[in-house]
């Protein structure tokens, strides 16, 4: 009876601490705070890239001012009469409109009033003739009078006072509803043309697009506030101008912005005046080069009752965008796909009934839970649980796919699902706060073994150390000044490759039992037989080394890949990798207040030497003698020097990694091996022309083992030897002279 009592306690208070918790988690749906909005717009991303939009009819094309184009045409900015001869070109071959991903905010300096300016030694009459001809932009205002052209602005972060041409310019608007400034996007100024150019186009649209916090295009806003009016954006007024349209109409209602509108055609926003973009793949067909427009090398019907936007693909005017569906897409193709999915009725549709409808499913599974959960056998209650998943996950695909709605599962199933976890699991995880607490603050910096045993003995969290006979791994990548210096402008890009790079060349040190000590920038330092015994320490470091350098090449044929895929820079990766063995003392290392589990010792001194010596070979891979020895039977290992580091007194016979121990019956690895001890041999007694002999022998079998470099240092070496002899008594033990 006391157990029947004691069960219904239990099982009320998990059901009142559930239902506090399912209503606490109302108002977070209603905040949405930044990893929940996070969350949902990444599984509309994953929709997008299943089924994107299918690609039916082109109303767009692109004239892009590619690489091609700056080769033939010269650097940007070009002189606006060019421009002009290419809107010229473009509205003769029968286009319906132009838009324009550019702006041109200041006089063209090559204008011939202007670029007189920059000559010197003209006479008088030719400066005043020059200063009366038309100026390129009058040129280009020109062109574009005898065409329908969109010109674009941009949003600036600076306030200007708008003069009354600039007022008269202006894009009308008719609202139904409130007032839908306080929801949208607001700029304090705004970038214009030129005044020749701003008066003589049809419309004037702003192609300012401003990516999410992780960096990807989701949603354009159509309708904004700029220098306290509203203005459209460039893709808005293109579609206002083809539907010869004086105004556009903004839908609102109590909850922000429902739609904008021109006769024909309504676009579907989220509250913010935001269009969701209906993506599909980059389609290289939508491009047709400016150069040829130019050269009048492109097909009649190419552009012929096309909308075309002109913009830039080339890679030194920087502007690339990313997608739910594309890494890096020009800017110029976002209102592309913005055009075509409203001109295909293809456009994805938000609606502020969204949020409702959310909470209203979260609330209605959320109490289901609670009242039958406890009632149900455990089995019975997880197959439920599989079928709430899969319905609510096919229930907002069909809704994507059918209808091109967006309405988020992910709300509704974290609710239900964290309703379900609190009612079924409220005492374990109470029991187990201390283990989670632990796991938590070590989990990311001390391999697995250390953390379970500290989550076991929490006492171990003292300040000490004991000695031990340890494996010391170093890495480093050679050449990294140089990455950095090409991502000095973008930090974020830099911290994702490294992480991109430092987690496989990780995961393979703690797949053969190793630690990492720590991330030193790009440098890896990692160790051996602690905090648990390690039997195999030298064959495990030298496996997870070689594992490394595989990996890494794995990775730098993705970034290839990538490169090639989107014309970037390719920069491989390469490591140099140092490992020694030998006594050292591990522990909690630090102070009272903090400290680190690491190791200290002369040993991890030769090891981060070795690692750097690897530049000096010109091999991959260095590792100590003792190493070596515990090594040998599984690994073929070579002698390649007797080297005194700095700051040591005694030399210290270094050897490289040949591969595993199936080399061993390959035939070259042995001649390779003999012969190469014969070169030493003959290095240490100076006979210089018979090393230099046994170098090239070594050469003809050191194919395959990435070691070609080692023989080149030694030719050098040799060639410096003979201009400088060393000392009668020389030993041949190089000394180097840098850390």
């Amino acid at each position: 009876m006391k157990g029947l009592i004691r069960r219904a306690q239990q099982v009320g208070l998990a059901r009142a601490v559930c239902i506090v918790l399912l209503f606490a988690l109302v108002p977070l749906r209603l905040a949405d705070p930044r990893p929940l909005a996070e969350l949902r717009v990444r599984t509309f991303d994953f929709f997008q890239v299943l089924r994107p939009r299918l690609q039916d009819i082109r109303p767009v094309v692109i004239v892009d001012i590619d690489e091609a184009s700056l080769k033939a045409i010269g650097q940007w900015p070009w002189p606006r009469t060019t421009v002009g001869d290419l809107i010229t070109q473009i509205t003769q071959l029968g286009a319906v409109a132009v838009g324009f991903d550019i702006i041109f905010p200041e006089p063209d300096r090559m204008s011939p009033a202007i670029a007189e300016r920059s000559f010197r030694g003209i006479d008088p009459e030719t400066r005043a003739k020059l200063d009366s001809l038309p100026s390129n932009d009058e040129a280009l205002a020109e062109a574009i009078k005898h065409s329908r052209v969109v010109v674009g602005q941009a949003g600036a972060a600076e306030p200007e006072p708008k003069t009354a041409a600039d007022a008269a310019l202006q894009t009308g608007f008719a609202v139904r509803g409130p007032d839908p400034s306080p929801y949208l996007v607001t700029f304090p100024g705004l970038l214009r043309n030129v005044p020749p150019i701003e008066r003589a186009a049809a419309g004037r649209g702003l192609f300012s697009i401003d990516p999410e916090s992780d960096g990807i295009i989701r949603r354009v806003p159509v309708i904004m506030m700029a220098q306290g009016s509203l203005v459209p954006s460039l893709s808005m007024e293109l579609l206002r101008v083809v539907t010869g349209s004086s105004a556009i109409l903004v839908r609102v209602n109590d909850a922000g912005v429902q739609a904008v509108a021109v006769p024909g055609l309504e676009l579907p926003t989220d509250r913010n005046g935001q269009f969701w973009v209906h993506f599909n793949k980059h389609d290289p067909a939508r491009y047709v080069s400016a150069k040829d427009v130019l050269q009048g090398n492109v097909p009649p019907d190419r552009l012929a009752g096309k909308l075309v936007l002109i913009g830039t693909s080339a890679i030194g005017l920087l502007d690339l965008k990313t997608t739910p569906v594309d890494a890096a897409i020009p800017g110029v193709e976002v209102h592309a796909q913005i055009l075509e999915s409203v001109l295909s009725k293809s456009s994805l549709v938000n609606p502020n009934y969204a949020i409702g409808a959310e909470l209203a499913i979260a609330v209605l599974f959320g109490l289901a839970i609670i009242v039958a959960a406890p009632m149900l056998p455990a089995s019975i209650v997880i197959v439920l649980g599989g079928c709430l998943i899969a319905g609510l996950i096919g229930l907002s695909l069909y809704l994507f796919v059918a209808h091109n709605l967006l309405i988020d599962f992910t709300y509704p199933l974290i609710s239900s699902w964290l309703i379900y976890l609190v009612l079924t699991f409220v005492n374990y995880f109470r029991e187990q706060k201390q283990r989670r607490q632990i796991r938590s603050a070590f989990g990311y910096y001390l391999s697995p073994h250390m953390v379970e045993q500290l989550a076991r003995s929490p006492e171990k969290l003292v300040l000490g150390g004991e000695e031990r006979r340890m494996t010391i791994l170093f890495s480093d990548v050679r050449g990294f000044t140089t990455i950095s210096e090409y991502y000095k402008d973008d930090p974020q890009g830099l911290t994702r490759l490294m992480n991109r790079f430092l987690t496989p060349l990780t995961n393979a040190i703690i797949e053969r039992k190793g630690t990492i000590d720590k991330y030193i920038g790009d440098a890896i330092m990692a160790f051996w037989n602690a905090p648990v015994d390690d039997d195999e320490q030298e064959a495990n470091a030298c496996e997870a080394a070689l594992e490394m350098l595989s990996r890494a090449e794995m990775l730098n044929g993705e970034l290839k890949h990538e490169a090639e895929a989107n014309g970037g820079v390719y920069m491989p990766l390469r490591i140099g990798i140092g490992l020694n063995t030998g006594p050292c003392v591990v522990g909690n290392m630090g102070s009272d207040f903090r400290f680190n589990y690491s190791v200290l010792g002369d040993t991890v001194n030769l090891a981060s030497r070795l690692e750097a010596r690897t530049k000096d070979y010109r091999i991959p891979m260095v590792i100590g003698s003792r190493t070596a020895e515990g090594a040998k039977k599984k690994f073929a290992v070579m002698e390649i020097d007797l080297i005194m580091v700095k700051g040591k007194k005694q030399p210290e016979a270094v050897f490289t990694v040949l591969g595993r121990s199936e080399v061993e019956t390959d035939p070259r690895c042995r001649d390779l091996r003999e012969v190469n001890a014969q070169m030493l041999a003959r290095f240490r007694k100076q006979q210089w022309d018979d090393a230099l002999e046994m170098v090239a022998r070594c050469r003809k079998f050191a194919n395959g083992f990435d070691i070609s470099g080692l023989y080149d240092m030694y030719e050098e070496r040799i060639g410096l030897y003979r201009a400088h002899p060393p000392d009668a008594d020389w030993e041949g033990v190089y000394e180097a002279e840098t850390k």
